[in-house]
Order: C-alpha cells, then structure tokens, then sequence
C-alpha cells in the first residue's frame, strides 16, 4: 500500500488594503501593506509548489475577489485543495484548519506554515516533511519575536492543544510547546527564522531574498520607508 504524501497546509488571509499586515501601516500605505502581503504570499505559495511529494493546501480567510492580485493568487493555487478558515479567534481559526485537513485527507501528516516567512527555501519545508513523514511526533519552528513560523504535525487532531494558547505574545512559541507536551508529545526543533510583521522586519527579509516579489515590493517602495525604518530601530 502506498503511503499518502504529507499535507503542506498555508494559513492566510487574502491581501486586502486595510485588513492584512496593518502594522506596515505608516509608513506603508493600507494599499502599499496589501501588495507587500500578496507578494509575500505568492512566494510561499511558490515554495510550497516547489517542493517535492507533498500535498499542497490553503486555508484562507478573506476574498480574493478584494485582494491586491488576486487573480495571480488564485492561478498561483490552481490544484491546490483550498479551505475557508472557521473561528471566532485566530487560534480557533488554526485548530479548525488542521481538524479540517484531518477529515479530508485522514492519516496524513500536516506541516503548516504561514504567509509572513516568504523567505522560507522549500529545502527547508521538504526536510521538515521527510521528518514528519519517518515518524517526527510534532516540529515546531520558531520565530525570533517569541512566536513560531511553523507547525509539524504527524496527527494533525493533536492540533486542538493550541485551542487556548494566546497569541502574538513572545512567549506564543513556549506555550505552544508547553501545549503539546501536555499531549504527550515528543515537539522537535525546526530552525528559527524571522517573519514579518513590522516594517523593519520586511526590509530586513527582503534582504536575504533579493530576487522575490516580496523583495521587489519593498524594495520599490524603501525610498519613502528609510527615515521610518530608522527611528523603529
């Protein structure tokens, strides 16, 4: 019997102007932060797509319809299985993701990830699902801010742990960990990594990924960012 390909699951919001990356907001423009997120995105789902036997999966919130290029977006994702989030809080919204890929696609493992590490290489993802896919209980990969930039689940039900766990804290990554030991849980170690969330954190990415659109978007635009940028510091 062959052995089902590990999901590779990206939680996301569709980049409207004024509902996503709200912290670029000054010195980016609510337009200019929604470009920035579709760029970011369109090169996680790049990653995804090029990685090797995995499944690829979106869960998202929000309407493409609205969104700062949405029609690429939406052939970007064309043969992905695509799920609507669910869930008064964000922490529901990520459990109800992973109980959902497990009811679609039972017995496989998930590796979810997020749209603000659009710096993240697919060597990085297929090593993480070849671990999950020997048998890895749990992989977290945490984020530099105290946070964490992705998730490894070999059952994804285990996700219902997190159901409680505050998020946007910098002590979100302990918690999580703590949560799934409290499971039982054997949590292994990903590489840290930063994500985006404020200004500086973008030109600091786009700097390690010159050649990508999210680089290309705040590149275009640093000009009117530098003297902002500098007084964040």
């Amino acid at each position: 019997m062959t052995r089902a390909n590990p999901v590779l699951l990206v939680l996301a919001k569709a980049p409207v102007a004024g509902a996503v990356k709200t912290r670029l907001t000054p010195p980016a423009s609510p337009v200019q932060a929604a470009e920035i997120a579709a760029c970011a995105l369109l090169d996680t789902i790049d990653a995804v797509a090029a990685t090797p036997a995995v499944t690829p999966v979106i869960a998202l919130a929000g309407d493409l319809t609205l969104a700062a290029r949405g029609g690429q977006i939406r052939q970007a994702l064309s043969g992905w299985t695509m799920l609507d989030q669910h869930g008064a809080t964000f922490a529901e919204r990520l459990c109800n993701a992973h109980l959902d890929v497990a009811a679609r696609f039972p017995g496989q493992p998930v590796l979810q990830i997020g749209m603000d590490t659009p710096h993240l290489h697919w060597t990085l993802l297929d090593a993480a699902a070849r671990r999950l896919d020997g048998g890895a209980q749990a992989l977290l990969g945490a984020a530099l801010d105290g946070g964490w930039w992705a998730l490894g689940l070999h059952d994804p039900v285990h996700a219902q742990a997190l159901r409680t766990v505050p998020t946007s804290r910098p002590d979100t990554g302990a918690r999580t960990r703590r949560a799934l030991g409290d499971r039982g849980l054997l949590v292994e170690a990903l590489p840290s990594m930063s994500d985006v969330d404020t200004m500086a954190d973008a030109v600091t990415v786009a700097a390690t990924v010159p050649g990508g659109r999210f680089a290309a978007a705040v590149f275009d635009l640093r000009d009117s960012w530098l003297v902002p940028v500098r007084e964040q510091r």
